[in-house]
């Protein structure tokens, strides 16, 4: 069958060497439980190429995030706009800032956010495996839809106690916590839907996506991609010719931690219920041929926070060695958003729109409302969500959540109340041109 439309893979280790800072600097990388990679595809069919790529990061922020993106647009031969940097946000891996670790570096401060060469070194790799792939380009004849439930995985962080006040501490893990682990799930996206790339009945690359916080139990120092890095790997055995790339939905508020003890044993549970998840979504996948590729983005503004303790007098205060290194970080990690907020850059929220599917991208920490919000606004179609795009703005929460005075928000989140309504009339744009 003959078709416009092509498509190629790629795949580099980008695993962070001994002594790297984790989540940002909070701590120390000591050994490797396995490997982090970046994985992506390059499509051609709906004018310039566009890319994806899932990484097995905490986040991409700043000018760290447009680096990414420059560089693997020179290697394939677009624009940086058409390229979709996507992270995974497992903790057992780094943060990208360049901006706030060269505001510590000019004040001497150790333990930082990131280590720039090695960062530079991890995007060029990724680029070079852009370069080659483009010699194996493959027509594009079908997409593959599929979906299933994932069991006993995620759940909000929010939930209700006896006396029926919102409570936000239901985090990854929940060993000690009765309530959090007893309460419903709340607000989750239970599907794994998996989008994918066929040629001729054979498939080229698969992207599963699911919304839930990647973390088993972290803050050992051992890199790791966690559950999904697991389930992923079993699949890529079980489906050699397939690429297999997973990203994380829009889980700012979604964890394992109704499910999740934290016991080391606990890691290889989640992995076998998402990879089965996985599994299932493959079996009910229908094939529906490719007709159209088209790519849009829109710009989203979102303030920043002005509270006393977040202006930048008080972050650059901050930045000082009587200060523990997380307080360092976060605040450099501040001032970096203020830097790119004040020089007037927003935020890309990108769209590829294959007709029967759409693949949105969300930044950083969008709360699950958000996912749920772009299904809704185009019922008739595929509608699978990344989140962990540009990482600038931590957490995007709801303004129901703001109200309540979600306790999640004390740190990682830099934009001001009233990101909601920007956000979601920015998906509307791309979701519904």
């Amino acid at each position: 069958m003959e078709t416009s439309f092509a498509i190629t893979t790629f795949s580099a280790d980008v695993t962070v060497p001994l002594g790297h800072g984790m989540m940002g600097g909070y701590w120390k990388a000591t050994s490797v439980a396995d490997p982090l990679y970046a994985k992506g595809v390059v499509l051609w069919g709906g004018g310039q190429p566009v890319v994806f790529v899932a990484v097995d990061w905490c986040e991409i922020r700043n000018d760290a995030y447009d680096r990414w993106r420059d560089v693997i647009a020179a290697a394939a031969g677009t624009t940086r706009e058409r390229v979709l940097v996507s992270s995974i946000h497992q903790h057992e891996a780094p943060v990208a800032d360049l901006t706030a670790q060269r505001f510590l570096a000019e004040r001497g401060l150790d333990d930082g956010v990131c280590d720039l060469a090695f960062h530079e070194t991890a995007v060029q790799r990724v680029a070079a495996a852009v370069r080659a792939a483009l010699n194996r380009k493959r027509p594009v004849t079908h997409l593959g839809l599929g979906q299933a439930k994932v069991a006993q995985v995620a759940s909000n962080r929010r939930y209700l106690l006896p006396d029926g006040r919102p409570s936000f501490n239901r985090g990854s893990a929940s060993a000690a916590n009765v309530l959090a682990r007893e309460a419903p799930e709340g607000v989750i996206d239970p599907w794994l839907k998996t989008l994918s790339f066929w040629h001729d009945g054979q498939p080229v690359a698969a992207l599963s996506a699911y919304a839930v916080h990647p973390m088993s139990y972290y803050r050992t120092g051992e890199i790791s991609a966690d559950f999904p890095g697991i389930a992923r790997a079993r699949r890529q055995q079980e489906t050699p010719d397939c690429l297999q790339i997973y990203l994380s939905g829009a889980s700012g508020n979604v964890t394992a931690g109704k499910y999740n003890d934290g016991a080391r044993a606990t890691r290889a549970v989640l992995a076998d219920r998402l990879h089965a998840a996985m599994v299932e979504a493959w079996r009910e996948t229908k094939q529906v041929p490719l007709a159209s590729v088209a790519f849009r983005h829109t710009a989203v503004r979102l303030a920043p926070r002005d509270e006393p303790g977040l202006r930048p007098e008080a972050l650059l205060a901050k930045l000082v060695p009587e200060r523990l290194p997380r307080e360092r970080n976060l605040a450099a990690m501040g001032l970096s958003w203020r830097k790119r907020v004040d020089a007037g850059q927003p935020i890309d929220v990108p769209l590829i729109d294959f007709g029967a599917a759409q693949l949105l991208l969300l930044p950083g920490e969008s709360y699950v409302e958000f996912q749920l919000a772009a299904q809704r606004m185009n019922p008739g179609s595929f509608v699978l969500v990344a989140g962990f795009g540009e990482s600038a703005t931590g957490y995007v929460p709801t303004e129901q959540a703001v109200t309540e005075q979600d306790t999640n928000l004390a740190d990682w989140c830099w934009v001001a109340p009233g990101a909601e309504a920007a956000l979601l009339a920015a998906i509307q744009r791309v979701v519904q041109p």
